[in-house]
């Protein structure tokens, strides 16, 4: 028997819990510092000049009357400052003197305001504890929350009147001690080993004993797992009912089973339902749909069909579609903003910005994702392998984007690593790709970072392979991002006629191995015996 709905906890985390957890781990006495050296007041301010902003580095530092110099009291009183200058920014957001026009954007920024706080925290416990992973999984959330921050703010474009013009400086101030933050990290020198953290009989230990059981066996049956069925005769009729179902900040997976069926719904997986599992009955039965789109007022982040912030979602054997069109813009069927998220056997369909990879660490395997413009973007450490990228035909005098990618900091560990994929053209589009240009990606963003190693590239390509972001940009980012190709096939993956880009790159062996599961998302760590297949390096 499944449980009634009320006998789930329905209490949500918010920033002030988060802050309380936080100022609780104040009172432990780190092992961690005897690993890093201590630093002298000169060493402390020729460690601020290589933040970006060297003035409130050193503020930072003033503010604690800590006598440790070490530069693990150093990052943590940086980190204490973020969180302080994050934290003041809560009675801008929950002002509810605001016009309609800006609501959309608000409800944006308050997710991602309690986002924030949370990866701030997390980074501070990780750096405390003598985690081997701490400084990678640190960056990986201080990276999130500079995304958070961009999200935000583009939100906020064209928004008017004096609480938006507040929200955007105080917003811009206070996100200066997050980079900070993140830049005393990346260059900490703390040492990273990395292992496998795995349980005795060699599963993630994010991962139960329940569903362990299930995936070994592969005993995915009504008896074993909450079902979705459009016919009633499953536990539930609407995957939103499902997900709502779920227990809150779960350590074991919540297997839900979407049976074969068109489910018209948008489902939000929000950051306190963790190890959701998404099953279908194979990607060509079992289709989620939604319509969101920024034609009909939502923003970019809210117009998905499927919207994941919950750490470690899987998906796998389903359709996620958003069927607005091309002709309402934006309208994304997939958004996911969750670490340790695997998307498996599925299709993403849409037209302008598909799949958006938003933040943290995610893996697509055997997928096909279909769109127009910029249709897999975002700001993910993402790794793509064996997946079709399939360019869709577009409105009159648009050309296609595969990528757009939006690394914005120097030291975000963030990017799109597209392995062993093919770029194709759809059915409808490939009699007519001589009357429409389509390339490779476009940064969004100053340190955009894509690469595309051992794919089969068609011959939908532009010879140029990539395009500039708009021409009111000019050559912005192009000698900042890294755009690399490798060991490519296919008629579309000749290189002679390339952008001559200082971003761009012929990639060597060991540039491209740097983008494999193991290196670039520490996919080792987190996929193993997880039924989803991966190829580890190049």
């Amino acid at each position: 028997m499944i449980p009634s709905s009320s006998a789930m906890p329905s209490s949500r985390p918010t920033a002030l819990l988060f802050l309380l957890l936080f100022l609780a781990s104040l009172s432990l006495t780190s092992s961690a510092s005897n690993s890093y050296p201590n630093f002298t007041t000169d060493h402390q301010h020729q460690l601020c000049k290589t933040t970006p902003f060297p003035d409130l580095c050193l503020d930072s530092l003033k503010l604690s009357i800590s006598i440790d110099t070490s530069i693990l009291s150093c990052i943590l009183r940086s980190l204490d400052s973020a969180i302080s200058a994050v934290s003041s920014l809560s009675p801008l957001i929950s002002n509810p003197a605001i016009v309609e026009s800006q609501r959309g954007a608000l409800l944006d920024c308050r997710e991602l305001h309690n986002a924030t706080l949370s990866s701030l925290c997390r980074s501070s416990s990780l750096l405390r504890s003598s985690s081997s992973r701490a400084v990678a999984d640190a960056r990986t959330h201080l990276s999130a929350a500079l995304t958070n921050r961009d999200t935000c703010l583009q939100g906020l474009v064209g928004s008017h009147g004096r609480q938006a013009a507040d929200l955007v400086t105080a917003w811009n101030a206070a996100y200066k001690y997050v980079s900070n933050a993140l830049s005393l990290v990346s260059h900490s020198g703390g040492n990273v080993h990395r292992r496998r953290l795995l349980s005795a009989r060699g599963f993630p230990r994010w991962l139960g004993r329940r569903e362990r059981r299930l995936l070994e066996s592969g005993d995915y049956t009504a008896s074993a797992v909450v079902t979705v069925a459009a016919d009633g005769s499953g536990n539930f009729t609407t995957v939103g009912d499902a997900v709502a179902f779920a227990p809150n900040n779960s350590a074991e997976r919540t297997v839900i089973m979407v049976r074969a069926g068109v489910y018209d719904e948008n489902v939000d997986i929000a950051g306190y339902k963790t190890n959701i599992a998404l099953l279908g009955e194979g990607s060509d039965v079992t289709f989620i749909r939604g319509s969101r789109s920024v034609g009909d007022g939502w923003t970019t982040f809210r117009s998905a069909t499927v919207a994941v912030a919950g750490e470690g979602f899987l998906a796998r054997d389903l359709t996620i579609q958003n069927i607005a069109g091309p002709e309402k813009y934006q309208a994304v069927a997939l958004r996911i903003n969750a670490d340790f998220s695997a998307v498996y056997l599925c299709t993403i369909d849409g037209y302008q910005d598909t799949l958006y990879a938003h933040s943290f660490r995610q893996f697509y395997r055997e997928c096909n994702v279909f769109g127009t413009i910029d249709f897999v973007f975002g700001n993910a450490a993402a790794v793509f392998q064996a997946t079709n990228l399939v360019a869709k035909k577009p409105m009159s005098g648009q050309y296609n984007v595969i990528t757009s990618q939006a690394r914005d900091d120097p030291d975000e560990v963030t990017g799109f690593s597209i392995q062993n994929c093919s770029v194709l053209a759809s059915d409808d589009f490939a009699a007519n790709i001589g009357d429409t240009k389509t390339y490779l990606g476009r940064p969004w963003r100053l340190y955009s970072t894509t690469v595309f190693i051992e794919s089969y590239i068609d011959d939908l390509v532009d010879p140029a392979g990539w395009i500039q972001f708009s021409p009111d940009r000019g050559d912005e980012g192009l000698d900042t991002l890294y755009y690399g190709e490798y060991m490519n096939s296919g008629p579309g993956a000749a290189v002679d006629n390339r952008v001559t880009w200082p971003g761009f790159h012929l990639m060597q062996y060991e540039d491209a191995y740097n983008f494999t599961v193991s290196v670039f998302i520490y996919g080792d760590m987190w996929l193993d015996s997880l039924s989803v297949p991966y190829d580890d390096g190049v």
